[in-house]
């Protein structure tokens, strides 16, 4: 059976006050669906206060203000006749009126084949459906099978749970001193998550003390944290060692690893299976400048940021205008004397005034103590940003305009994004035709902003530069046209060695396959997860599975989890030693891939992006709804692969 979970709401004890006060900073469509929890009453779907449009949870639908109050105050009388008889509910809803809620609560026909995947994630029924309980497999089989999962950040803590409630013997190997993997290594100023906190953080473990809406990294650093210690993990990681090369060996069906430690010290370790969870975005890549090594001033990526090089009163350079800068720049300004912020590409940016807003305290104890208010918030936010946006993102071969957007839904966002930026820049055209991008929206990575990056750019102290940086010397930077920029301090933030899976690791395969000349600058694999020639060694966040278009990349890896696992067991109730993908089910899917990639945004030719190899082929991002991901990884299907 599933694991049940830790009940979501606190019992109610607090005064009529407190529940009034709390009830201020409700999402009212949120607080519609507890209602139909609360009374067991569901009239309230076919009345006429309804939500017209569900945006990042917090926009109320196009309620009027009296609509507001009386969903309050209705809530108020629930909450207090529920506190009063000890917080007891009626029986839960039946499946089809969870349907008419979910379709009720967004404003929209949520499709009935997404019911199941949304009952999963929001687990309703208290249950957690994504557990692994091999209770019935031979303890004797599960107890001689070893499996190694390299990182210990976000995948591999969740990998390592699932391992640890099966009952497998596994480590977990970490490079760093910490679990966190990218919030523990980027720690500049301003860095924080671009997915809604209430949706980046585990299904079975929601928190509801988060501090932000979009929290800094070291609220999810230290949410890591506490999961490797709540969930047992901890003590199966070995921190401060990294793996060098691991090689398959045919004899024994084992995969044997060659570790390093921090102190520089060898071993070589021995598994039946190795999970990744390296990531993509965790070896900074610096530009390939000339002159870059004769600068005589501190130069460092944002991903390694340096504390003991003060910034107040200096002059610095960052170089790139991406997610990390978006970020960054703001806060830089505030103590650069002088800030140069050298950019190539402007990016599109989604309005967002929770970006940096707090959680008051009202809505941490709706969270906590409302019945089904977290669930169902959690699914507010998971719809916006699912599978409707895709369409927008398709390319119309018979749309005029191809070089500004892809299709009139994807012209409508670039309008709303433009006029936004317009409404910032004010009485500035020189500032406006630098920072509104001439590619269409989502073609490279959307960023969130709630007016900050521009508001920085503006500031007397900041200078956008957007001339081609032509040499670095050692006391500045030297653009093409010959201008030249004393600095004191560069940062760099130019991203991610992101096409190089598993780099550096040396991966060796079947028949002394390298992974790296399998792969070169194009990595293919079955799902992300499986490739030929390489035996139980499973990726997570592997090749094309970045969702630049939808949902956390969390979910993506509980489907990748849970996939992984399937195999895992298929090998231990089979008796079978390896298990390989055919070459041909992941040239099929690749090929799949391919075609319905050259129908999306992210192809369009008039962009470069970290999503693209140096032939311009997609290799990072994925195509697909999240709904078809979801049901491909549900369980592995045996036909796909070789068992010996």
């Amino acid at each position: 059976m599933p694991r049940r979970l830790k009940p979501a709401e606190a019992p109610i004890v607090e005064d009529d006050d407190v529940l009034a006060s709390a009830l201020e900073r409700a999402s009212i469509p949120t607080l519609m669906m507890s209602l139909v929890h609360l009374t067991g009453d569901a009239s309230l779907l076919e009345g006429p206060i309804r939500p017209q449009q569900a945006v990042m949870g917090e926009v109320q639908g196009m309620m009027s203000e009296a609509d507001k109050a009386e969903i309050r105050a209705r809530a108020l009388e629930a909450l207090k006749a529920y506190r009063d008889r000890g917080c007891s509910l009626p029986p839960p809803p039946s499946p089809e009126t969870v349907h008419a809620m979910m379709s009720f609560m967004v404003g929209e026909e949520v499709p009935a084949d997404y019911v199941p995947m949304m009952l999963e994630e929001m687990a309703l029924d208290g249950e957690d459906a994504r557990d692994v309980t091999w209770d019935d497999v031979p303890k004797a089989a599960r107890e001689g099978f070893r499996v190694v999962v390299v990182g210990a950040g976000m995948s591999g803590l969740l990998a390592a749970i699932r391992l640890e409630e099966a009952g497998v013997p596994y480590v977990v190997l970490e490079k760093n001193a910490a679990v966190g993997g990218t919030w523990l290594e980027n720690r500049y100023p301003g860095c924080r998550v671009d997915i809604a906190n209430h949706f980046y953080c585990y299904s079975f473990e929601p928190s509801h003390d988060w501090p932000e809406f979009f929290s800094q990294r070291q609220e999810l650093q230290e949410y890591f944290e506490r999961c490797a210690t709540k969930y047992g993990i901890r003590e199966h990681i070995r921190f401060g060692c990294e793996v060098a090369a691991m090689h398959f060996d045919e004899a024994t069906s084992c995969w044997r690893l060659h570790l390093r430690a921090a102190d520089g010290d060898e071993e070589t370790l021995v598994a039946n299976a190795v999970i990744s969870a390296v990531g993509q975005l965790n070896r900074p890549k610096r530009p390939d400048i000339p002159g870059l090594e004769s600068f005589e001033g501190p130069a460092f990526h944002s991903a390694r940021w340096q504390d003991e090089h003060p910034i107040a009163g200096r002059r610095v350079a960052v170089i790139g205008s991406g997610a990390s800068a978006l970020q960054l720049v703001p806060e830089l300004a505030k103590q650069a004397g002088e800030l140069l912020v050298f950019q190539r590409s402007p990016a599109w940016m989604v309005p967002n005034p929770n970006y940096h807003r707090r959680v008051s305290d009202g809505k941490k104890w709706l969270l906590k103590h409302v019945p089904y208010y977290a669930r169902w918030y959690r699914f507010l936010l998971f719809w916006p940003g699912s599978d409707g946006l895709l369409p927008s993102l398709v390319i119309d071969p018979e749309w005029p305009h191809p070089e500004r957007s892809v299709n009139a839904a994807n012209e409508g966002m670039r309008q709303i994004f433009t006029r936004y930026m317009e409404e910032q820049v004010g009485d500035d055209p020189e500032l406006l035709a630098k920072v509104v991008p001439s590619y269409p929206p989502f073609g490279k990575r959307m960023l969130q902003d709630n007016g900050s990056w521009l508001a920085a750019l503006k500031r007397p102290n900041v200078e956008l530069v957007t001339t081609g940086i032509r040499e670095i010397t050692p006391r500045g930077i030297v653009c093409e046209d010959g201008s030249e920029y004393p600095v004191d301090l560069i940062v760099f933030a130019t991203g991610f060695h992101a096409n190089r899976f598993l780099w550096p690791m040396d991966v060796v395969g079947r028949d002394g396959l390298r992974l790296a000349d399998a792969w070169g600058d194009d990595p293919r694999a079955y799902l992300g997860i499986s490739v030929p020639g390489f035996p139980n060694l499973f990726c997570l966040y592997g090749p094309a599975t970045n969702l630049a278009h939808a949902g956390s990349i969390i979910f993506h890896s509980e489907c990748q989890v849970r996939y992984a696992m399937g195999c895992l067991r298929a090998l231990l109730e089979r008796g079978a030693q390896a298990m390989e993908c055919r070459s041909k089910v992941c040239d099929d899917f690749n090929r799949r891939l391919d075609e319905t990639m050259s129908r999306m945004v992210w192809s369009h030719p008039g962009m470069d992006s970290w999503y693209k190899n140096r032939k311009g082929r997609v290799t990072t991002t994925s195509p697909w709804r999240l709904l078809d991901y979801w049901r491909w990884t549900r369980e592995p299907d045996l036909s796909d692969y070789d068992l010996r």
